[in-house]
């Protein structure tokens, strides 16, 4: 992947931190100090009030991005309470889920930024939970379920046990998701429709857990505008993003519902526009490395 190759030239990595705030500027705004402040480079912030969730993607070299997102996430649990949390989108934390990303297999430095990362939290009186690489290859849905109360009670049991930090969740801050994981792409398809059960049956009928498409998961939410799937592809090559759109789409105008468009959250890699492109533009070969902006290591249209 030629961005992989550009950003492993730099000695940069990659983290996309979820934090329990979509609403609040001047809260997003500290966010975005606490990490630019410690010399991490943010890329892009996606903030959903329905969901009341922002995503960062932010990159740095390992010590930088350490020191930014322990920055950030003791911002997050000065800042926010889960106790007064509202929003359509799962949580166990105020940082609720901050992953690394693994562009190259065998690159051991997501993991000990992790593991460095964890130690800071833990200072903060809240518990570090690894996932992924970090957990057994669990995703955080596997923690979320039931929400913060029901995690709880799983680390008092002993069920789940922090990487760092206490064996329960921080009384407002609640618990950090943290892993390692390949990139992957968070894609939300919105509805002509208020209707959320529509939503959630398509969600999971496009869902590989529930028979649906090979690396692929899905919710379906209420939105102030209407009803949306919302997905993540996890397996880049197992399903192409063009593919999850279309049966979606498929899906909901079987029942009689049309599809309002879609939502980007995040950035996502150059090969996954370049296959939604590709059968648009009649192309049988067109790869990342024909994008002139990649091509050139990000040299043009550079700030």
């Amino acid at each position: 992947m030629r961005i992989a190759i550009v950003a492993a030239m730099h000695g940069l990595l990659e983290a996309v931190p979820n934090f329990s705030e979509g609403r609040d500027g001047a809260v997003l705004d500290a966010l975005t100090e606490a990490l630019a402040g410690a010399g991490a480079r943010v890329l892009d912030v996606h903030a959903d009030a329905d969901h009341n969730r922002s995503v960062f993607t932010v990159a740095a070299d390992p010590d930088s991005l350490v020191e930014g997102l322990a920055a950030a996430i003791a911002v997050a649990a000065a800042r926010i309470d889960l106790t007064q949390h509202e929003g359509v989108h799962p949580r166990v934390g105020a940082a609720d889920v901050v992953p690394i990303v693994r562009f190259q297999p065998g690159d051991e430095r997501p993991a000990q930024a992790a593991r460095a990362l964890a130690r800071r939290i833990a200072m903060l009186g809240v518990p570090a939970i690894g996932y992924g690489d970090l957990g057994g290859g669990l995703r955080p849905a596997a923690f979320r379920a039931g929400g913060p109360e029901r995690l709880a009670e799983r680390m008092a049991a002993g069920e789940v046990v922090p990487l760092a930090g206490p064996d329960q969740p921080h009384a407002t801050a609640g618990a950090v998701l943290l892993g390692v994981r390949p990139p992957l792409v968070a894609f939300n398809v919105d509805l002509e429709t208020a209707d959320v059960a529509v939503a959630r049956a398509i969600a999971a009928e496009v869902r590989e857990r529930d028979g649906g498409l090979a690396g692929v998961q899905a919710l379906g939410l209420a939105t102030r505008n209407g009803a949306q799937v919302s997905t993540n592809l996890i397996d880049l090559d197992a399903t192409p993003l063009r593919r999850v759109v279309e049966e979606i789409e498929r899906r909901a105008a079987e029942r009689g519902v049309a599809v309002r468009g879609g939502e980007l959250v995040g950035l996502m890699p150059a090969r996954v526009a370049v296959e939604a492109a590709a059968p648009a533009l009649r192309l049988e070969r067109f790869g990342a490395d024909r994008l002139l902006e990649v091509a050139a290591g990000g040299e043009f249209g550079a700030d």
